[in-house]
Formats: structure tokens, sequence, C-alpha cells
């Protein structure tokens, strides 16, 4: 059932919001460009300052030096990644699965009890295009009418300077952004050594920069909501992930409808006020009397993404509570209760009780406490250093006159950003066994390797059959240990004793 929209609309250049269709995409396929107005609120200051905190961390954690490193450098030419001072080598990646999925359960997690928080809080793209280049785009071209008049008039002089001023400011932004993206990766002197350097010398680099650089410009530019309405699958998962006890931003129909000013006489056809996307199945709301709604199009003119939030939960709501604080501000100025748009379950709206404990929520807790629980556990066997062994290719075992041998190729890995000396050990052998190789302790430099081979060789007549033995290493100071099982391998025993009988009898 379609929705039957307020009688007049937000203005005569927006575009109206429908449950039919995707406010930013016309009948012919076009896309109207939106001019949200600014909100001002307690919902709209959090909201600023929590994104000033994490463009902070951004900007910071490539220069907080832990332990010798940026506090988040994953140095993927050397195959190190170091996070707040734990160096994981290339054979600790598969520890990143535990992370994803961590991530991956808490947001489902989040969103089960409130809803896209996320994505109006903390998303990156939300939390730049808000608050840094729609900022820029205020400053120059001013509030949303004036915006909007400036887009639409011929160009001139001025339109021009406003025009070069701000797309110049949105590109050193952009370039910004993709020069520390980059730090992330090779470190931030790096960076200042590429960017003094002819581009010719770190072509690639330079052409990912220039390619980042225009992605973003175009993205916060020009493409903003549509990221969020087109191309993040989230909005279109999250009617798998809540339900109507879920903690979202909503209009209060039972308390607005119909809508119209108190002094105004009573609609005859007040139903025609109330989306039917919103109210089916729901017991009537008054219909006599005018409700605190006063249809004044706030809560739609500073939505980013052009919705109407009285239509009801809707794809392309972020979360970003600026219509809350719009209508609030209208609340206020008509000494009218706040809260007609409000954080609220569905339920909470349409007067049922709601339950933050049930199933769904439960659920998603325990995965999130096992996977939790797994990738402490996993975290809490990183050493630092890494210690492999692989057998020399060709024959498994080499037998000779005197001896049955095997041979190793065994790779240690320091990741520390400090010299480490390291003694290897062969434990759980049979008496017999020699040892050539690692010997002697082995200093390895900072966030050097080595790889050395090692003999093991057991005499013919001490030899019964494969056995499985353990490699240890440790390091000077004792501090940590590291092993790995292997096995002995050789021929049967008894093919040894039958070839040096008849070897005997040879002799005879």
């Amino acid at each position: 059932m379609s929705a039957t929209l307020p009688p007049h609309p937000p203005s005569a250049r927006s575009p109206v919001p429908s449950l039919d269709s995707v406010t930013t995409i016309r009948a012919d396929g076009s896309r109207p460009f939106l001019y949200p107005s600014d909100s001002h609120g307690r919902f709209t200051t959090a909201r600023r300052w929590s994104a000033y905190l994490l463009i902070a961390v951004y900007l910071a954690l490539p220069w907080i030096p832990v332990n010798g490193y940026p506090a988040v450098f994953l140095d993927i030419a050397e195959r190190r990644f170091h996070l707040f001072g734990v160096t994981l080598a290339a054979q600790d990646l598969w520890l990143l699965f535990f992370l994803i999925t961590g991530v991956g359960f808490a947001l489902i997690f989040v969103t089960a009890l409130l809803g896209r928080v996320w994505c109006g809080w903390a998303c990156p793209h939300t939390v730049f295009l808000d608050h840094v280049y729609r900022w820029i785009e205020r400053w120059i071209d001013g509030d949303a009418p004036q915006r909007r008049a400036l887009a639409a008039a011929p160009v001139g002089f001025k339109k021009l300077v406003k025009r070069i001023t701000k797309h110049a400011l949105y590109f050193l932004v952009s370039a910004v952004i993709a020069h520390l993206f980059l730090a992330y990766f090779v470190s931030i002197p790096e960076v200042w050594s590429m960017v003094r350097a002819d581009p010719l010398q770190h072509w690639g680099a330079f052409v990912f920069m220039m390619v980042a650089t225009g992605t973003l410009h175009f993205n916060f530019a020009w493409f903003r909501e549509q990221l969020c309405i087109v191309l993040c699958p989230y909005g279109r998962m999250q009617s798998a992930m809540i339900d109507d006890h879920t903690l979202v931003i909503g209009y209060d129909w039972m308390r607005g409808e119909p809508r119209g000013k108190r002094h105004a006489p009573t609609h005859a056809v007040a139903a025609q006020f109330r989306a039917p996307a919103l109210t089916e199945g729901l017991p009537p709301g008054p219909s006599t009397t005018p409700g605190d709604c006063v249809d004044c199009f706030r809560c739609v003119h500073v939505c980013p993404t052009g919705i109407d939030i009285r239509q009801g939960l809707q794809l392309e709501c972020i979360g970003c509570t600026a219509c809350i604080d719009a209508c609030d501000d209208v609340m206020t100025r008509l000494h009218r209760p706040k809260g007609l748009i409000r954080y609220a379950s569905q339920n909470a709206f349409s007067g049922k009780p709601t339950r933050w404990f049930r199933p769904r929520t439960i659920l998603y807790a325990v995965l999130l406490a096992i996977g939790a629980g797994v990738a402490g556990t996993a975290l809490s066997t990183v050493r630092p250093a890494n210690l492999s062994v692989t057998r020399i290719t060709g024959a498994p075992y080499i037998v000779d006159v005197a001896s049955v041998r095997n041979q190793f190729f065994v790779r240690l890995v320091n990741k520390r950003n400090e010299p480490v000396a390291l003694q290897l050990q062969i434990t759980d052998v049979p008496a017999g066994v020699r040892q050539n190789g690692f010997t002697a302790p082995i200093e390895i430099q900072p966030l050097g390797e080595i790889v050395q081979p090692l003999v093991l060789q057991q005499p013919r007549h001490d030899y019964t059959g494969p056995f499985h033995f353990a490699i240890q290493v440790r390091d000077a100071r004792n501090t940590f240990t590291l092993s790995r099982a292997l096995e002995f391998l050789g021929p049967e025993a008894r093919l040894l004793r039958e070839e040096e009988a008849e070897a005997a009898r040879g002799t005879k």
C-alpha cells in the first residue's frame, strides 16, 4: 500500500519523500541533489564531539609511538603488523579471523539493541561527510536555502569563486585523508619522503594516492548519501538484525496524528495525514483533535538522505538524530513536550513494552562472548618470536652405512624492536641422536629472521624405527618458549637388521 503524503511538500525545489521510491532517485532515473538544513540540539552536539574524537584518533594513530613503532602500523612490505605494541608476523595473520568476526558479531549485537547507531555516530563516511565536508560547504555556500539558490543560479563570477574554493578545500581534505591512510601502511616518515621525492620514484604509491584522493573527492562532493543508500549493504541487512524491540529513531504517530495546529478546525479527512505503512494493523490514534505534529516538515528539511521519518522506519535512515533535534526545537518553540521524534522501539511507539533481553539479543551476546573468549585465548599464544620447521626437499630421510639422517630447515623470526638471543634444544629423542646445527645460541637482529639447516642423526645400530620429538626455542632471559612437534622418519628397523645381516653373510 502506498503512503498518502501530506498536502504540503517540503519545498518547491526539494524532492517529496515517498515510501514507493528512494527520495534521491527521480522517476526518470536522475538524481536530485539534497541540501539538508542545519540542526542544533543535544544529539547534534554529542555527535559533533564524538566525530571530532574519532577524527582525532584517525589522525593521531600513525604518529603515536608504541614500542618504537606507530600505534597502528600495517607494514605489508616487511610482513609485520604492529597493533598497539603487539607485533604480528605473517604467520600470525590467522588471528585476523577472530578480529574480523569479533567486529562482525559486535556490530550485529549492537544493531539488534540500538539499531543503526553505528551509521549515524561512528561510520567514517558519516563522520567525515557531516562534520568536515558539509561544514566546509556551509561555511562557503551558506545555509540550505542559500545553497539551493546558488545551485539554481546561472554561472557567474561569485558562483565560480565559491565553487572553485569549495572544491579546492574538498580536494585538500581528501588528499590529507588519503595520505594518512597510506601512512598506516608505510609510516609517516616514508609518506613524507614520498611527497618530497619525484613522483616517478614511487609511481605506484603516487597513482594510488591520486586515485584514492579522487575517489574521496567524488564521494564526499557529489555521491554522498548515495553510498549509504545504493552501495552499503548494511541498510538492507538491518531488517534481518532488528525487530520491534530494537531501539530506533521514530515518530510517535499516536501523539502526533492527525497533523495540524491546535487552533485549526478538525480535519474531516484526518486519516489521509497518517502514513498507512506505519499505522496498518495498529489501534487507531486520536482522530478528532489535531496532534502535536504541526506538519512543518522541519524533520524532512534536516534529513541527510531526504526521507520523512513520519512514514516509519526506512532503509535510507542512518540514525543521525538530526530529525530528533529539529523536532525538539519546534516543540520547544510551541511549548509542547519534546520527544515527538525520539529514540524508542517500534513497540514503544505503539504502546507496547520493550524487551531488551530476548532470544535474538541473548544469542548474539553468547556468540560475541564466545568469540571474545576464543580471540583472547588466541592472542595469548602470540610470542615475541616465531618458530617454523620444514623438512628439506628431497628424500624424507637418508640412510648410510653408519646412521639414519633427517634434515630440516629452521626459521626463526624476531618480532621485537631489539636484538634477541635464542637457544634451540631437541627434546624427547632416544639416546645416541646427534644434532648438527643450532648447538650455540643464535642472535637475531631487531625484526630480523634467520633460516638455517638442522640435521639429526641416529646410529644404525641404535635405530628402532621412526619416533616423535620436539624442538624448543627459548630466549636468553627465559621469558618465552616456542615449541614444534616433529617426527623422525626412517625405514622399518627390521629391514635395516636384515640388510646388516645380509652384508655380514656376504663378508664371510
